[in-house]
């Protein structure tokens, strides 16, 4: 059990597999952290590194033929304890807490809207499902929610169709969605890589909002450390289906200690540096099929050494909380290593 009272989820030895014909993906492995009460926890690293499978099987739609290990711990407002991994996945109890007590944004609304009902129907849907039938009420709500979001015209956008959108009205709508039934907490995948710059900094001042104003938490994963830098009070960072690094935004973003962390902050651009490149990382994150039991970033690490071939080290947990799997975490921390 965690040291914090205010915990909200906790994920304990998540394993997400895929059984192909090729081998098992191993798409999640072995994966633990949690997730407090009102607070943003930021999930970074590069695209295959595990970021949305690990959404996905919190909310227990991990697509066939995928396989769900390890236990999810969802903390409810009763006080009950409740190991969503144990859960039938088309359940009244995992219908209840999905879409209810957890809801999720999706990267591309597009795709997660119906093209062929209204926006107003599906942002009462999810009131409908959840036992609420009142549906002035939900026709209501769904249009204070869209004016919250700042959608003009509610009124009359809540019976358009999302083509009719542009796509930061149909991600701000998508938002309004998840927040119909007031969630505890609101999973963010990737939600601003499809908008432009200017887009991106009013749906994540909106998100900041809506997080203050509901008392929720979030999970919001991206790719983008300058947003994660904006919005997050904790943050972890995988690579290729492991947790590589965990920590407030302030330990891992300013006193890294894994060399995938410092290597992803070394990437950033950096205008006040006098540098004609950017450093990138060499080499790519590579596919989980069947991996060894080894640090899966030793052949794209300037300081690894034999034992990193050898066995995938431990998490290493300190006392302030921040957590670390790497077999060269003191020289880094003494700053020996660059």
């Amino acid at each position: 059990m965690s040291e914090h009272d205010d915990v909200l989820l906790e994920v304990k030895n998540l394993k997400t597999y895929f059984a192909l014909d090729e081998g098992t993906l191993k798409a999640l492995d072995d994966v633990s952290f949690e997730i407090r009460k009102n607070r943003v926890l930021g999930v970074v690293g590069e695209s295959g590194c595990g970021k949305s499978v690990t959404a996905q099987s919190i909310m227990q739609i991990v697509p066939k033929p995928g396989t769900v290990s390890g236990e999810i711990l969802w903390h409810g407002s009763d006080g009950e304890v409740i190991d969503i991994g144990q859960l039938d996945v088309e359940g009244e109890q995992m219908r209840q807490i999905r879409g209810n007590e957890i809801a999720m944004i999706f990267q591309e609304p597009m795709t997660a809207f119906s093209p062929v009902h209204t926006i107003g129907n599906q942002l009462t849907e999810s009131y409908f499902v959840h036992g609420k039938h009142n549906k002035a009420e939900a026709r209501k709500r769904a249009i204070e929610l869209l004016e919250d979001v700042g959608i003009p015209a509610a009124d009359r956008r809540i019976d358009e169709y999302t083509f009719q959108l542009s796509g930061g009205m149909r991600q701000r709508a998508m938002i309004a969605m998840a927040m119909m039934n007031q969630p505890q907490l609101l999973i963010a995948d990737e939600p601003t890589t499809a908008l432009d710059v200017t887009i991106q900094a009013q749906i994540l001042r909106l998100m900041k909002r809506l997080q203050r104003e509901f008392g929720m938490a979030i999970m919001f994963i991206t790719h983008d450390l300058g947003v994660i830098a904006n919005m997050a009070d904790d943050v972890a960072v995988m690579y290729r289906g492991k947790m590589v690094e965990f920590g407030t935004v302030r330990q891992v973003l300013k006193a890294p200690k894994h060399p995938y962390t410092k290597a992803l902050l070394r990437s950033i651009p950096n205008f006040s540096l006098d540098k004609q490149r950017l450093e990138a990382i060499q080499g790519t994150v590579g596919m989980p099929l069947d991996p060894p039991n080894e640090c899966p970033y030793n052949n794209r690490c300037d300081v690894a050494t034999p034992e990193c071939f050898v066995a995938m080290p431990e998490t290493t947990r300190f006392a302030d909380g921040h957590c670390v799997a790497c077999y060269r975490y003191t020289d880094i921390e003494e700053g020996t290593l660059e």
